[in-house]
């Protein structure tokens, strides 16, 4: 069978959270586990593209608010599809709850928020992994969290066929098409930032 089995594993989806004192900044990841009960711990990994990464990097502290099946596609288009270095993702939406350590918690289409102090950080390549210390939670609904294969099936716009003749890339992640008989190599998905691996060529 063809595909990536890398899609296969089963991901959360996450709005990441965090403030550098100037400013407040937020971006979608789908790598949160709760690593241990005693102390209260969570690992996540974060890429390093993301300008939220940069400000963890400097300040130690983030929220992740857990991303539910209320959740729609604008959610995700504001958080992931655009770079807070280029915009205020904060200044129109008022859809948040400030948390004990500072950072925003997304409370539209989302069931719970997760803050945390980090101690301890692993460079890996395209991410980092911070470990934390959980220093406040809270619980926002009953709506069930959502799943990297919820959002494929139920929130992400299905793709329009493709015109006759025409051979196009589609971001499998994001939905971006683009237009030509090959993916340049290296191609970077420009919404949502991910690499040639996850584009499928689609012949009309």
């Amino acid at each position: 069978m063809s595909g990536n089995p890398m899609f296969n594993i089963s991901y959360g989806l996450y709005v990441l959270t965090a403030n550098n004192g100037q400013k407040d900044n937020g971006c979608i990841i789908n790598t949160v586990t709760q690593v241990t009960s005693e102390p209260n711990q969570i690992t996540l990994a974060v890429n390093k593209g993301n300008h939220t990464h940069d400000m963890i990097m400097d300040t130690k502290d983030f929220t992740v608010s857990v991303v539910s099946e209320a959740a729609d596609f604008e959610l995700f288009k504001h958080f992931g599809f655009c770079s807070g270095r280029e915009m205020d993702k904060f200044k129109d939406f008022t859809a948040v709850e400030r948390t004990a350590n500072g950072t925003l918690a997304v409370t539209k289409g989302t069931n719970a928020y997760i803050s945390g102090r980090v101690t301890q950080a692993w460079d890996v390549g395209s991410h980092t992994i911070f470990l934390a210390d959980v220093v406040d939670s809270k619980i926002l609904s009953a709506v069930k969290s959502a799943t990297y294969g919820y959002y494929q099936e139920q929130i992400k716009p299905r793709p329009q066929a493709t015109a006759k003749g025409k051979t196009i890339w589609r971001c499998t992640v994001c939905g971006y098409e683009y237009e030509g008989e090959e993916l340049p190599e290296g191609y970077i998905c420009p919404l949502c930032k991910h690499g040639a691996a996850d584009f499928e060529k689609v012949t009309g």
